[in-house]
């Protein structure tokens, strides 16, 4: 849900990219996940704010630049049980990775591997013999079937 970019000050606040579509969003959860390389820590929210296109935030027994400077790079995660539910029509990223691509004529296309964020919409990452990049958007994605794996999309073989 981000990544710690750099320490803030020399009281042991961070400064972290938010990867959420509201800047805040992040603040909303009191406990985060720091993690690098599959290794996770917990850690309490003690103050955060938006600060330009970041966010400055303050961490329990992080209280100095050297323990901030430790943080640096390390992803932000919160529980999955934590989230909301998606409204309808809606997907976390994370569900679409891995999801066959399937095309109208029922031919796969490859899996998941990504999303980027382009500002107009967001686009899957497809790979199998070759990488795609595929609109995440109507009317090319015509059902996205999380229960079966499946994405179905009006995209041909050779676009």
């Amino acid at each position: 849900m981000g990544r710690i970019a750099a320490p803030y000050g020399v009281r042991g606040w961070v400064k972290v990219q938010p990867f959420t579509e509201w800047l805040d969003s992040l603040l909303d959860y009191p406990v985060w996940r720091l993690g690098r390389d599959g290794v996770w820590q917990t850690y309490t929210v003690l103050e955060g704010r938006p600060h330009g296109r970041h966010l400055a935030v303050h961490f329990e027994g992080v209280d100095d630049r050297d323990a901030a400077e430790r943080l640096r790079g390390r992803e932000v995660a919160v529980l999955r049980a934590e989230l909301p539910q998606p409204e309808e029509g809606e997907y976390y990223w994370d569900d679409l990775i891995g999801l066959a691509v399937l095309n109208t004529a029922g031919v796969e296309l490859g899996r998941v591997v990504g999303l980027l964020e382009t500002g107009a919409h967001d686009v899957l990452r497809v790979v199998a013999e070759r990488e795609r990049l595929i609109p995440f958007t109507a009317p090319i994605v015509l059902e996205v079937d999380l229960a079966a794996g499946v994405i179905r999309v009006d995209w041909e073989l050779d676009y």
